[in-house]
């Protein structure tokens, strides 16, 4: 299938229009709270979550036999929340930093889940086959309830963040102060952990568990490149999401054996590796272009001062000067003497140049700023 086939079918077809839809607004949801995330320099977060989610997933089949989706989130979800106030306590009441604390939770919950499937794997049991379908994801598994849930806590999510976007705000960009004011930090930090949770129990089915932390970071870490704004920000984390969503699964189902999830998270990196280079404000593109324009001002700016030193000498200012006579200074060139007599600064006439009034009073401007 071509990608001008898959979007034409996209509106006709339930499949693609229920895993296109899903996808979409698991991108959306993972942006919106991932900037969260990311702001709050919790990156490793979302990782460690979605491996604490494991043995949730296999628990919840060994309790229940059956492979319901919704059974088997509720695990999950549990799981994540269990690995979640681990992280929090090992933090809070011991000397461990955060990143140790992450790196445990992730590699204990993780290891327990892998042990957990294996022993589901060799029960002489049929139904336990798809279960490894939650390491990486099988977009192609959505259905229409997958996607309603989906949007309902997205809506909900939504109402949250509106409710609660000035507590959330403040307590993103100094904790302290929101302590001073009165409101409960404790409860505000939990709440955006636990929908950050349930976003990552969420995307388990499509993106899978690997795969599931660079869903949660990659679009707001794209946003964060074009906005110091948070609102921006989140609607930018949200709209990349979506559009990876969207792109992802169209390529995946427009090739033979690509696996959803992945190329979704190869989309979603593309936003990133875009936003990195050709963002205006922290672009590496732009960076390098400002920094090579200041370098060019500066040696403009030196070649003035310069030229301004040799012509004050003369009581008039526009008397000509040999233009060897910079030869000796380390920043002229022939290009900035030409820029400069664009800008008007000079007048060179044959071998000679004279600074004229509009130089003579930039240079005495760069004299009073330095």
């Amino acid at each position: 299938m071509e990608l001008s086939d898959y979007f034409s079918q996209l509106f006709s077809d339930y499949t693609l229009r229920t895993i296109t839809l899903g996808t979409a607004i698991l991108g959306a949801i993972c942006g919106m709270l991932g900037s969260f995330a990311v702001l709050r320099k919790q990156s490793l977060l979302g990782d460690a979550i979605s491996h604490a989610a494991l043995p949730g997933i296999a628990i919840a089949f060994l309790i229940t036999g059956t492979k319901d989706s919704n059974i088997l989130l509720l695990g999950a979800l549990v799981s994540g929340l269990i690995g979640t106030f681990w992280i929090r306590g090992m933090i809070t009441k011991t000397h461990l930093k955060s990143d140790t604390a992450l790196g445990l939770v992730l590699s204990l919950f993780f290891g327990f889940g892998m042990l957990l499937l294996t022993f589901i794997q060799k029960q002489p049991n049929a139904n336990q086959a798809g279960l490894d379908k939650y390491l990486f994801g099988q977009a192609a598994t959505l259905v229409e309830s997958d996607v309603i849930l989906m949007a309902i806590v997205t809506g909900v999510c939504l109402v949250i963040m509106l409710l609660f976007w000035k507590e959330f705000k403040i307590l993103l960009f100094d904790a302290d102060y929101t302590k001073t004011l009165g409101f409960n930090t404790r409860f505000i930090d939990v709440l955006i952990t636990f929908f950050i949770v349930l976003a990552i129990v969420l995307g388990l089915q499509t993106v899978g568990v690997v795969l599931m932390s660079a869903m949660l970071l990659a679009p707001a870490a794209a946003a964060r490149q074009w906005t110091n704004k948070l609102s921006v920000m989140i609607v930018l984390a949200a709209i990349f999401g979506a559009f990876s969503g969207v792109f992802g699964t169209a390529i995946s189902a427009s090739q033979n054996n690509l696996s959803t999830g992945p190329v979704i998270v190869l989309v979603a990196g593309v936003f990133v590796v875009v936003s990195f280079v050709f963002s205006p404000g922290r672009g590496i593109l732009f960076k390098q272009l400002r920094k090579y324009q200041n370098r060019r001002d500066l040696k403009l700016q030196k070649t003035l001062q310069f030229m301004f030193d040799i012509a004050k000498t003369h009581e008039n200012i526009s008397h000509p000067h040999a233009i060897k006579i910079l030869n000796n200074f380390q920043g002229y060139t022939r290009a900035s003497l030409k820029e400069m007599e664009e800008k008007e600064w000079v007048k060179v006439r044959g071998q000679k140049w004279a600074m004229t009034e509009k130089g003579y009073d930039a240079a005495v401007n760069l004299y009073k700023n330095n």
